[in-house]
């Protein structure tokens, strides 16, 4: 079987997308050594991202071969990507950050998959700008309706898709997310010792990995501060104006002393942040499925989420949830984990036993498992 996917995100995306990207592609390649996988990036880059997923013996890194739409990327990701996946024979094609090339439909016998991992332009239109929000909505629905299938990233997506675009459930399959394997490697003392030097962390501290921006609501952390003066909170993620907000109502709460941001923090440290955080806390309101509650149970950690979105798809029975509009409830949940030794030990075993199933393995052989259901439609 020869499969392509739209390697853009993986190429140049760090966060979100692209790590669901690289994942998507390395964790299948090392699955099944006996197919072929494109990748299709419209130009070389020096930054790193694809230098672990190039070394694998049968992913192949497809540039334009055009001598004119390698100086037009947009234009050879929409229309000349299409004509090259032909050419190669691809049995598949899988655009994994929520589009699909304009002419994929013209791409011979190649079956189009898309995965779409959220609609939150819909869900929080005032985050975004008229015309990205409008771009999006025409985006994600022309791709859906291209698409032979689309991958849902939760149930929550799925239904989303379903209700907002109109699209018949038999046509929408779930493959859940995985995170990267280095989460469930365990760091030495050494290693951890130097990254709380090295980010000036304190002892006891909540976590919260993600953007900081509105809808994931790291402000009610910080209003929950306000009954746990033992702990201080750090937060990792790109700033967005959002964090001055989340500053702003630390000052107000009178833990500013308390609340860290750090943005910039490399992949390979953040296992010890984990690993070294009493809990892990993550009140969003919306998530496409939530990879950071995936992180904390890979690393061994207690999590707690937010009731109402899909996180409790990620995180399962092994997590907590509180109301993403209690500061109180959080407080509770947050002081129950900390207290209760036998419910922190209860929860660590559970999330490590519920991370089992989001291994590469069982990931990989459920998208292959989807590859193959597609090709078998007449």
């Amino acid at each position: 079987m020869r499969i392509a996917f739209d390697g853009k995100k993986a190429a140049g995306n760090r966060a979100g997308l692209g790590n669901y990207s690289r994942f998507v592609i390395s964790s299948l390649a090392r699955r099944y050594p006996d197919c072929q996988f494109d990748v299709y990036v419209s130009k070389r880059r020096g930054n790193g991202l694809l230098d672990r997923i190039e070394k694998l013996p049968n992913v192949n890194i497809c540039y334009p071969k055009h001598p004119v739409l390698k100086y037009f990327p947009k234009l050879w990701e929409r229309y000349g990507i299409p004509h090259e996946v032909a050419e190669r024979g691809a049995d598949i094609f899988h655009g994994l950050g929520n589009d699909l090339p304009a002419g994929i439909r013209k791409a011979g016998r190649t079956k189009a998959i898309v995965t779409i991992h959220d609609l939150i332009f819909l869900f929080f239109p005032h985050t975004y700008s008229w015309i990205n929000r409008h771009l999006f909505n025409l985006k994600f629905r022309s791709s859906c309706r291209k698409a032979d299938r689309i991958i849902a990233v939760s149930q929550c997506t799925a239904k989303d898709i379903v209700k907002y675009y109109f699209i018949p459930k038999q046509k929408i399959s779930v493959a859940y997310q995985g995170c990267d394997p280095r989460f469930r490697e365990k760091c030495t003392e050494e290693q951890k010792e130097d990254v709380r030097r090295r980010f000036s962390l304190p002892e006891r501290f909540v976590l919260n990995v993600g953007t900081i921006e509105e809808r994931k609501n790291a402000e009610l952390i910080v209003r929950a501060l306000q009954e746990l003066p033992e702990l201080s909170l750090v937060i990792v993620g790109k700033r967005t104006p959002y964090a001055d907000r989340v500053e702003a109502a630390a000052v107000e709460c009178g833990a500013a002393g308390r609340v860290k941001i750090l943005s910039g923090v490399a992949t390979e440290d953040l296992p010890a942040f984990y690993q070294m955080a009493e809990v892990f806390v993550y009140p969003s309101r919306y998530e496409g499925f939530g990879i950071p509650v995936l992180e904390a149970l890979c690393s061994g950690v207690p999590a707690i989420g937010a009731t109402g979105s899909c996180l409790e798809e990620a995180g399962g029975d092994a997590a907590l949830y509180a109301d993403p509009d209690d500061a109180h409830d959080l407080a509770e949940k947050i002081s129950q984990v900390i207290s209760d030794r036998e419910l922190r030990k209860t929860m660590i075993r559970r999330g490590l036993e519920y991370s089992i199933g989001f291994t590469e393995e069982v990931l990989a052989d459920r998208m292959m498992e989807i590859y193959r259901s597609v090709l078998s439609e007449a």
